[in-house]
């Protein structure tokens, strides 16, 4: 497996062992220990990596952080480990506070084996920073944090070239928090930001009511519009085989005389949104789409046996039939194509089933 794979792989495991998990000591040992070999570092070589490192600060003697790992012979990462169950904030995050400042270390890690959360002195020299530049949550793994993770790797890790990247990845979070935000409650400046630019009259308070939902639509209208179009650009060269099902459940070529069997432009649309909905967490080529008579199956990795949804588009009222882990379907109604959007997290949840079973 490559790099990407190892940590999908560690992260798929995370589920199926975590009712297991009840110590710090466990999480070290099924979690942070796995995730440090991946990063090409030898957790038994204490010329590598250090356990229970101490760095004695002022009247603070004794204590200890984790792991330390080395580089030139001198400690570069230092990582502050919880329990799987902790939620991690900045008092847990004392003794990298204390012992960063004392030691050559650029990067410091808090984490609970699940989230990790990467500091440096981006701010102050020498003083670590009260939010970390990057953050990782291994179950909400993307393609964007493995080569974020990747940095870190033993092979690629560079402590003088961290600061550009750091500040990079701080700002670029930062911003995205900041888009999030006015994407779920829109500001009072941000709603007078557009409509300064489409409304020529004074902005008065019932104005500037009014366009925050209008906003707010638009923003979500945008971003669904730049995902369509870009997935129906990327698969304009390769459109997907439509594949009706025979009496078995098995794949058949559609057949070229006229079986009855048609895949309409709402259907193709509305596995365009379910592919783009799914792909942070799974590759959009393991999203397959079979049509019948009936309905549109969307399926993981073509199989018949792993249903996504189904799109019950023939009639004048659609349906959007949804699937819970036991494949058990409930038909929900939708009015409009974009109402799809509204089932993301029921989506992700039946495609994270199949992407664990793998």
């Amino acid at each position: 497996m490559d790099f990407g794979d190892e940590i999908k792989a560690l992260a798929a495991k995370i589920p199926k062992i975590s009712e297991n998990i009840c110590t710090e000591e466990a999480t070290k040992n099924a979690l942070i220990m796995p995730f440090l070999n991946i990063l090409g570092y030898n957790v038994f070589d204490p010329t590598e990596v250090v356990p229970e490192f101490t760095a004695d600060h002022g009247t603070k003697k004794g204590e200890k952080v984790d792991y330390a790992i080395i580089k030139d012979g001198k400690p570069s990462i230092l990582i502050e480990c919880k329990c799987i169950d902790s939620n991690l904030n900045n008092e847990q995050a004392s003794q990298l506070f204390r012992y960063f400042s004392v030691t050559d270390a650029k990067v410091g890690v808090l984490t609970n084996g699940i989230i990790y959360r990467f500091f440096s002195d981006l701010d102050s020299p020498n003083k670590m920073d009260d939010k970390p530049f990057l953050e990782i949550n291994l179950l909400e793994i993307k393609e964007p944090h493995i080569g974020e993770i990747k940095r870190f790797t033993k092979g690629s890790f560079d402590p003088d070239g961290l600061a550009s990247a750091a500040t990079e990845l701080k700002y670029v979070k930062e911003i995205k928090q900041i888009l999030a935000e006015e994407l779920t409650n829109p500001s009072e400046e941000f709603v007078k930001y557009f409509a300064k630019r489409v409304y020529s009259g004074l902005l008065k308070k019932n104005v500037r009511e009014k366009f925050t939902p209008l906003t707010k639509k638009a923003f979500n209208q945008f971003i669904n519009d730049i995902i369509n179009e870009r997935l129906k650009s990327a698969m304009a060269e390769e459109i997907p085989t439509v594949k009706p099902n025979d009496e078995n459940g098995s794949s058949i070529e559609k057949p070229d005389d006229n079986s009855g069997i048609i895949t309409t432009d709402d259907e193709l649309e509305g596995y365009y949104i379910i592919r783009a909905i799914l792909h942070e967490i799974v590759d959009p080529d393991k999203v397959s789409i079979r049509d019948n008579k009936s309905y549109c199956a969307i399926l993981f990795e073509d199989n018949n046996r792993k249903p996504i949804c189904r799109l019950y588009f023939n009639s004048k009222q659609k349906y959007l039939g949804i699937f819970n882990e036991d494949k058990n379907m409930e038909k929900m109604p939708i009015e409009s194509l974009k109402e799809i959007y509204g089932f993301s997290d029921t989506l992700r949840d039946i495609a994270k089933v199949y992407i664990n079973d793998n």
